[in-house]
C-alpha cells in the first residue's frame, strides 16, 4: 500500500473503503482521506443482533460527523439482511472463531464491495478489515485481489495494524466518545468457545 500511496499524484482516485465498524474505520480514514476521495461502504449482514447492528451504525455515523464535519466522505450503507450470512456461515457454526467461518464472512463482505466499486466506477476498494489483530491480513488481501480480478477494480493491499493504527484508533474513539464492541459481530463470535490462530486459504 505504502508503494501504491507513494506514486499517487495531485488527483485523489475514488476508493471504496469498506468498514466493518467505526473503531477500525477511524485511523484508516484518517490516513486514506489523504490520498482518495474516500466513500465508506457500510455492509456488514453478519453482525447480530439487529440493536447491536444499529448501534454499531450509529457510532460510524458519529464518527463520521466528527472526523468529516465538511460531509466529504460519503456513506453507503446498506440495511442489514442477515440470509446471505447465514448461507455462508452453514456448516461452520462450530468452527473456532478465527476459521473457516471467518473466511466466508470476509469472502462475503468483500464481494460485495467489489461489486459495489465496480458497478459505482470506483478506482479502489479496500476493507478496515486489517486494521485489528485478530483478523488475518493474508487471508483478506488474497481475497481481495481475487474480487479485484472477477469485478475489474483494483483492490489496494493493507495491513491497517502496523505502525501505531491500532492503538491510534483507540485514541480517536476517545476522543469523540465512539462506542467500541467487545466481540466481533455474529452471534457465534459473542460466545465463542474456541479459538485458532490458523490461515485458512
Amino acid at each position: 500500500m505504502d508503494e501504491i500511496l507513494a506514486r499517487s499524484g495531485s488527483m485523489k482516485p475514488r476508493l471504496l473503503l469498506h468498514s466493518c465498524c467505526g473503531p477500525c474505520s477511524s485511523s484508516v480514514l484518517e490516513d486514506l482521506s489523504r490520498f482518495f476521495q474516500v466513500t465508506l461502504f457500510w455492509y456488514n449482514p453478519n453482525i447480530f443482533p439487529q440493536e447491536e447492528f444499529d448501534r454499531r451504525l450509529s457510532a460510524q455515523k458519529k464518527l463520521l460527523q466528527a472526523m468529516d464535519p465538511s460531509g466529504r466522505i460519503a456513506l453507503l450503507e446498506i440495511p442489514r439482511d442477515p440470509d446471505p450470512w447465514y448461507r455462508a456461515a452453514a456448516g461452520l457454526e462450530d468452527e473456532p472463531e478465527g476459521g473457516r467461518r471467518c473466511t466466508e464472512c470476509f469472502r462475503l463482505r468483500l464481494r460485495e464491495a467489489a461489486q459495489a466499486a465496480a458497478e459505482g466506477g470506483f478506482d479502489w476498494f479496500c476493507s478496515t478489515l486489517t486494521l485489528s489483530r485478530h483478523k488475518d491480513p493474508v487471508r483478506i488481501n488474497a481475497l481481495g485481489e481475487q474480487f479485484a480480478r472477477e469485478y475489474g477494480v483494483r483492490w489496494l493491499p493493507s495491513e491497517f495494524k502496523k505502525r501505531g493504527r491500532e492503538l491510534r484508533s483507540k485514541e480517536l474513539c476517545e476522543q469523540y466518545g465512539i462506542y467500541r464492541q467487545n466481540y466481533c459481530g455474529c452471534e457465534f463470535s459473542l460466545h465463542p468457545t474456541k479459538t485458532t490462530n490458523e490461515v485458512q486459504p
